[in-house]
């Protein structure tokens, strides 16, 4: 169906058409009656009429044409001015009402959004932890008054943020969180921030979180600053207090241990059948209570920066060929098959020889605790980039999703048997080396231990010449 712009565009064009059939017939019969000049000039006369009316006509939709451009444009002051009340003058009248009314919108929303912007502001300024608000590239976009307070004038300044102390760190966790597109929340000692304010030092936690529109589009990053400067002193006199407790407990426990040994050997004469079975099960109960004590020393010197770590250039494939030699017996009791898979001349690492060694011991008791007979367990190694990867893989039982997020954390045991250290010092053993450690595990399916750790000579080239 035609429109009113076709129509009328159509209706000059028959109009146009009629009236050059018409000047046509009247100029064959003044030429045939010998009129020819004034067939001429009526000939003339009448295109230029056709031509006027078509122009009359059209004229009003080129003026409307004009005005809802302009108002298109964004000219929402523009007034379309039309005296008539045709059907032109309806249109006219109905573009200055959609102008008036864009116009309306325009100064609500803006009105809006000034109000929306000063309440975020006003939430902003209110918060008490220090918030910097960057865009997708760094630049800083907005801080709050603690910000401010904290970090001086730096705060607002990407450059002057990153000769400031503790800058470097702010800057990296938001590259970080926008380059992988999610939050960064490291819990471990190296991401803390300690800045000096007056005569205190205080220890900050950085919490990056990329910030999204409503489409999804990236806009952003917001970091937040968390005083953790309490919990910090709280958790090293919790820790130095583990630590003295466990040494002065060491020794009492290893005198029980001998007593018991001594009585299981008989030293203090026969037992009966009820008297051995009471003492072998209290010295399971003692050697358990020493691997408890053990552990925790191990997590109280790591927390306290007391074990020295000797790092020097070890072989992967020799510690993984240690770590099954280790298991293999325990392995052989179970059926369960104990492999190796690494390239022969895979890069050094630079590692303490006995933190590699307690990462492995507690990674594989673990997979044989819940690796049933006949199953299989995999110690496997390669070469990422500056780093290798090792590998402990099993097919046991699984761990359940829900605690996956948690299984690195102090006290969190998969089964009575264990410390719920093990992992935990596993943890802080990987990145004391300056690597990083991961699960992956579905229940039903085994589980999946990775963790890396630096090799010592950068542009090593990898030969395909596999062992194991």
């Amino acid at each position: 169906m035609l429109n009113l712009v076709q129509r009328l565009i159509l209706g000059c064009l028959l109009l146009f058409c009629l009236t050059v059939g018409l000047v046509l017939v009247v100029h064959k019969a003044l030429a045939v009656a010998g009129h020819l000049n004034l067939a001429y000039i009526i000939v003339l006369a009448s295109l230029g009429v056709a031509a006027g009316t078509i122009y009359f006509v059209l004229k009003p939709i080129r003026m409307l044409a004009s005005d809802a451009h302009r108002i298109a444009q964004g000219n929402l002051e523009h007034r379309v001015e039309w005296s008539s009340r045709d059907s032109f003058g309806v249109i006219a009248s109905e573009l200055s009402r959609i102008a008036v009314r864009l116009r309306e919108l325009r100064d609500t929303e803006a009105g809006r959004r000034q109000m929306e912007f000063q309440l975020s502001d006003a939430v902003l300024q209110s918060i008490f932890e220090p918030i910097i608000v960057t865009d997708g590239k760094g630049h800083v976009l907005k801080v709050n008054q603690a910000a401010a307070d904290l970090l001086g004038e730096a705060a607002a300044d990407r450059m002057a943020l990153a000769t400031t102390p503790g800058g470097d760190k702010i800057l990296s966790a938001i590259r970080d969180a926008v380059s992988m597109q999610k939050a960064v929340a490291a819990e471990d000692e190296a991401s803390m921030l300690p800045l000096r304010i007056g005569q205190k030092e205080r220890s900050y936690r950085l919490r990056t979180t990329p910030m999204r529109d409503s489409e999804g589009r990236l806009l952003g990053a917001v970091t937040t600053l968390e005083d953790v400067t309490s919990l910090q002193d709280t958790d090293r006199f919790k820790t130095q207090f583990i630590a003295v407790a466990s040494r002065k407990l060491r020794d009492p426990l290893l005198q029980l241990r001998r007593g018991l040994y001594a009585l299981a050997r008989g030293f203090s004469g026969e037992m009966t059948p009820l008297q051995t079975e009471l003492v072998d099960s209290a010295s399971k109960e003692a050697e358990k209570l020493d691997d408890l004590m053990s552990d925790l020393i191990d997590v109280a010197e790591l927390d306290t920066g007391k074990r020295e770590l000797k790092l020097e250039r070890v072989r992967p494939l020799q510690v993984l060929n240690e770590a099954r030699d280790r298991f293999c017996d325990e392995a052989s009791k179970k059926h369960i098959r104990l492999e190796v898979s690494a390239y022969a001349d895979l890069s050094a690492v630079m590692a303490d020889r006995r933190a590699l060694r307690s990462i492995f011991d507690n990674l594989l008791s673990n997979a044989l605790r819940f690796t049933p007979e006949d199953g299989e367990i995999l110690l496997a190694a390669e070469e990422i980039k500056h780093f290798v990867q090792f590998t402990v893989r099993d097919t046991g039982r699984g761990i359940e999703a829900e605690r996956l997020g948690s299984i690195f954390d102090r006290f969190n045991t998969l089964s009575d048997k264990g410390t719920g250290l093990g992992l935990a010092l596993a943890r802080r053993l990987v990145e004391s080396l300056g690597g990083q450690i991961a699960v992956e595990s579905r229940l039903g399916h085994g589980a999946t231990f990775r963790f890396t750790i630096p090799v010592a000579v950068a542009d090593h080239v990898q030969h395909p010449v596999e062992v194991g």
